[in-house]
């Protein structure tokens, strides 16, 4: 962590077809190796199959509603005190609960075997706006955790 100053938030454009800036940072999450025009039509196509599975005429608003029911309010960190390591349950920022559930959306899809990445995709958005699937396994296990250690919450720095 750099002590001269404070780093600045990058400002994102917005996404060319859609005109969303939390779509241009789920293609730039999903892009590997540069390659922004690969990863933009792996996203455009599982958006329009999600769409299709969940039976919506706006891909965008259900895209932001399973990313929405996908986003974390709550994680543990853990602190160092006294010799013992807790586990302290804190409240996430926004900036970084939208960046776990993207983060995890895609780590998901990519896991499932024997389909691409647009089918993956697609099943896992449209998994999170059913709130079921690997991803709000996760949300639910990261909320649990933190629940677990709501006694340590007093050392919340």
């Amino acid at each position: 962590m750099s002590r001269r100053r404070r780093a600045f938030k990058r400002r994102t454009d917005f996404d060319p077809v859609y005109q969303s800036v939390v779509l241009a940072k789920f293609v730039n999450k999903l892009m590997f190796g540069g390659k922004k025009a690969v990863a933009r039509r792996i996203v455009y196509r599982a958006l329009e199959d999600f769409a299709a599975r969940v039976k919506t005429d706006s891909p965008l608003d259900a895209f932001e509603r399973a990313l929405e029911n996908a986003k974390p309010s709550l994680e543990v960190k853990t602190r160092r005190i006294g010799g013992a390591n807790y586990q302290v349950p804190v409240e996430i920022p926004n900036d970084r609960r939208t960046a776990m559930a993207m983060q995890w959306i895609i780590a998901y899809s990519r896991a499932k075997p024997g389909r691409s990445m647009v089918e993956g995709l697609a099943s896992e958005l449209a998994d999170c706006f059913n709130n079921q699937g690997a991803t709000i396994k996760k949300k639910d296990d990261t909320h649990r955790m933190a629940e677990a250690n709501k006694a340590f919450a007093h050392y919340k720095w």
